[in-house]
């Protein structure tokens, strides 16, 4: 973990705790999902409009993630980490929103919201990762 002292060598302040925090949050949130999406895939896809099977691969694909995820905050220099998933998660939203408006795929108005609604949950986390980022920027080397 990076620490940045007061000067007056008192006390050491970790610079990025709140990177590794968004990411670790935004980790465990994506098995989480993941987990309930794949488990309920049937019932979720009579819900959504998609397939089981594309709601099974889509929870399937988030438990990987997630799990891929927490393992990376962990590493020594988190920041590379953080301005990745950072971008990722801008493209996830970005690419989410024009599927959705483009209409490329059969949602029903609770998948529409599901959708909508997760890369809202996604550009929030974005934002906490952004921050993370900028406050390692800021830190005294």
């Amino acid at each position: 973990m990076t620490t940045a002292t007061t000067g007056h060598g008192l006390e050491s302040v970790p610079t990025d705790s709140l990177l590794r925090f968004a990411l670790r949050t935004d980790a465990t949130l994506c098995a989480a999902l993941g987990l309930v999406i794949a488990t309920a895939a049937d019932p979720l896809s009579r819900l959504s409009g998609l397939s089981a099977t594309s709601e099974w691969i889509a929870g399937a694909a988030l438990v990987g993630y997630g799990t891929a995820l927490y393992l990376a905050a962990g590493v020594p220099q988190v920041r590379r980490v953080g301005v990745g998933v950072l971008a990722g998660n801008v493209a996830f939203a970005a690419t989410a929103v024009l599927v959705l408006v483009a209409g490329w795929l059969p949602l029903t108005g609770f998948g529409a919201v599901s959708v909508l609604t997760f890369a809202a949950l996604t550009l929030l986390l974005a934002y906490v990762q952004y921050r993370g980022v900028r406050r390692l920027d800021a830190a005294p080397s």
